[in-house]
């Protein structure tokens, strides 16, 4: 089955391996995917991730993270761009989600980053997705 947008694939794949309580995931892996887990990583809402070369695109491995009542790390996650509808921010317009309780991953000029980053580096571009 062919999906027509890989990184909201990613998002539910990790969803539902967290409902699941799941170890690990495998999402075909791509550049973008693998960024967008350093910063889930940086910012705390996985364990780690690895990235295993096959004869194909090579899967991203992500290690999903538990609290001390098995409760997932990520309460949720969801989709900000999408591909009918792109959503753009400026550095200064950077809305905190939940009060600052989440983050939203952004990729800009200078990379893909965390929206507490983006501000401090004075940089805006398109929200990629929300996580909490």
């Amino acid at each position: 089955m062919k999906v027509t947008d890989s990184i909201a694939d990613m998002l539910t794949r990790i969803r539902n391996a967290g409902r699941a309580k799941f170890n690990s995931v495998d999402i075909p892996g791509s550049k973008m995917k693998i960024d967008i887990a350093r910063v889930l990583k940086s910012e705390g809402y996985i364990k780690n991730y690895k990235f295993v070369k096959d004869s194909k695109q090579g899967v991203l491995r992500v290690y999903l993270k538990y609290g001390p009542d098995s409760r997932h790390a990520i309460y949720g996650i969801e989709r900000a761009s999408k591909s009918s509808r792109r959503l753009y921010s400026k550095s200064k317009n950077i809305k905190p989600v939940l009060n600052g309780l989440g983050i939203s991953i952004l990729t800009t000029s200078r990379g893909v980053m965390a929206d507490k980053e983006a501000k401090k580096m004075n940089t805006g571009g398109e929200v990629i997705c929300r996580v909490w």
